[in-house]
Parts: structure tokens; C-alpha cells; sequence
């Protein structure tokens, strides 16, 4: 019986170490082109994967040994879950090893919309000097409502610890999860209490195009909304009307319904997202340090240990 692996992505060298230290034999082929790996798979009992390589019906199809598949990061959402628990093969992900990069990554652009910094930035820079125009708001006393207290909107509610806000969490899928840094509350209670509303779900069929004008129209109050779980749950024109009807003080969007350009360029949002300076984006670096890199690779390896093969 083959106990080989194959890595068809960017992974830190921590995975196949651990992976080699439990016997496996590991192929590291990041720049490998799908229709390679559809020839080799045969070979291998373990994939290992980050964001760009989707294990569809095709990729599990052409892998009749493979075990279990390891993902280098937390949203399964490039992998066709429910064919793969079929084909009774495991998936394994490491939403701890980046949920601390993603706590700090939500908590920075909320403080950069509350204070203006980007566009106070701009301004100097052109040699304006506007206080008055760039007067900000304080995050003590507001109340921060996160939808999804799985990993990352945990690590959220603990970085936010220390300002002394409010914290509210909204999660379908639990119950009973309060604790010392958040309360859990209907979509009732956020609707009507949130100053500011971070998403940390997954994508899927249920919450893709969530956050659209209706679900913004049930705000009482204005608010900052954040999001850095995946574009495609937020409706990208009702955020940037949001802003103009006043409904969202300010935006931080980590991540967009369609990303890299130049498909991103081909939207037609595009000119509205560049031109709107209550905006802050970043390019799905939320979970993307130089530390979660390793980080994310040592939970795997924890994970492989425990794998029953």
C-alpha cells in the first residue's frame, strides 16, 4: 500500500518534515499543472493543498487511493466536501494556524476606518491638512457584532478584549458559546445593537450573496462593516450603496466576489470600489503572515499524526 503524499501548492517546508518524520513519502510539487496531477494521483494515498487547487469531482475521480486531503488554511470551500465524504475520503484543515493573523488583520482595518488613517495618509501626502475632515470615532463603548464565532471570529472577539467594547456573536450553526469575550445573541439583537458587523463564515450555497441590500436594510444604526472570511458572501454593489446612503460609516474588504485582475478590473463595480475613499481593501492577505505560513503547516502535521489511515 502507496503511503505517499503529494503537494500540488505553497506549503512551509514544517509539513513535509513532520509528514517524512511519520514514514509518508512526500512529493513537494507547488508549480505542478492540474492535468499532471490527474496522471500521478493514482500514486497517492495524501493531497495537500492551499487556496488555487480545487479538488472536484474530476481531481477525486482520478484518485481512487487517496486517503485524505489536507488543507493549508481554514475554507474548504475549494474542495467538493460532500463527494469527497462519498468517496470516504478525510479532510483535514488548519483554521487555527491562521485565525490569530485574521483577529489582528479585522481589528487593524476597523481601527484604520474608525480613525481615517488612509485617507488622512492621502492627504498629507498632497499637502492637505484637514483635522476637522478627519475627526474619528473611539471604539470603547461601541458594539462589535460578529456573524460566525468558529476560529477566526473567536480570535477577533479576544484581540478586541482591551477596548473595552461590547461583543456580540451570531452563529447559526451553535449554541451556548458564550464566553469572557463574547455574548451570543440572535440576528435580532445584532441587527438592532451593532455599531460595527465582522463576518467570519464560510462560503457556501447558503451564505453566498448574504450581504446584500436587504440584509443591510435591517440595520438600526449606521455601521463599519469588515470582512475577512470570502468575497463572494457579500454583494460588493449593496456595500458600496451602503456607503453612500450612509447605512455603512466605512468598509474594510480583505476579500472581493471576484479577485486578482484582471477579471477584478472587468466589474462593473470596479471604478466605484477604487473611487470610494470610505473604503479600505487588501488583497485575501487576512490570514496571510510570514507566521500562519508556518503555523498553518504544523497544525496539519498534528492533524496527519492523528489521522486514522
Amino acid at each position: 500500500m502507496s503511503n505517499k503524499i503529494l503537494i500540488v501548492d505553497d506549503l512551509h517546508p514544517a509539513f513535509k518534515l513532520a509528514a517524512e518524520d511519520l514514514g509518508f513519502e512526500v512529493d513537494d510539487l507547488p508549480l505542478i499543472k492540474k492535468e499532471e496531477v490527474l496522471k500521478i494521483l493514482p500514486n497517492y494515498i495524501g493531497l495537500a493543498i492551499r487556496t488555487k487547487f480545487r479538488v472536484d469531482k474530476e481531481v477525486i475521480d482520478a484518485a481512487p487511493n487517496l486517503k485524505f486531503v489536507a488543507r493549508a488554511g481554514a475554507g474548504m470551500d475549494n474542495i467538493e466536501v460532500a463527494y469527497a465524504d462519498e468517496k470516504n475520503i478525510q479532510l483535514i484543515n488548519a483554521p487555527e494556524g491562521n485565525s490569530d493573523a485574521v483577529g489582528e488583520h479585522a481589528t487593524g482595518l476597523l481601527l484604520s476606518l474608525m480613525n481615517n488613517f488612509r485617507k488622512a495618509d492621502i492627504e498629507i501626502r498632497k499637502q492637505i491638512w484637514d483635522r476637522e475632515g478627519n475627526r474619528g470615532y473611539e471604539l470603547k463603548g461601541k458594539t462589535v457584532a460578529i456573524i460566525g464565532y468558529g476560529h477566526m471570529g473567536q480570535s477577533f472577539a479576544k484581540k478586541l478584549k482591551g477596548f473595552e467594547v461590547n461583543v456580540i456573536a451570531y452563529d447559526k450553526y451553535k449554541t451556548g458559546f458564550s464566553d469572557e469575550f463574547a455574548n451570543e445573541v440572535s440576528m435580532e439583537e445584532v441587527v438592532k445593537h451593532a455599531d460595527v458587523l465582522s463576518l467570519h463564515i464560510p462560503l457556501t450555497k447558503e451564505t453566498k450573496q448574504m450581504v446584500n441590500d436587504e440584509y443591510l436594510l435591517h440595520f438600526r444604526r449606521p455601521i463599519f462593516f469588515l470582512n475577512t472570511a470570502r468575497g463572494e458572501i457579500v454583494n460588493t454593489s449593496s456595500v458600496l450603496k451602503g456607503i453612500k446612503n450612509g447605512k455603512i460609516l466605512g468598509a474594510g474588504l480583505d476579500v472581493l466576489e471576484t479577485e486578482k485582475f484582471p477579471n477584478l478590473a472587468k466589474e462593473a463595480f470596479y471604478e466605484d470600489l477604487i473611487t470610494e475613499g470610505k473604503l479600505i481593501l487588501t488583497p485575501h492577505i487576512g490570514g496571510w503572515t510570514f507566521d500562519s505560513y508556518r503555523k498553518i503547516s504544523e497544525v496539519l502535521a498534528l492533524k496527519l499524526k492523528n489521522l486514522e489511515l
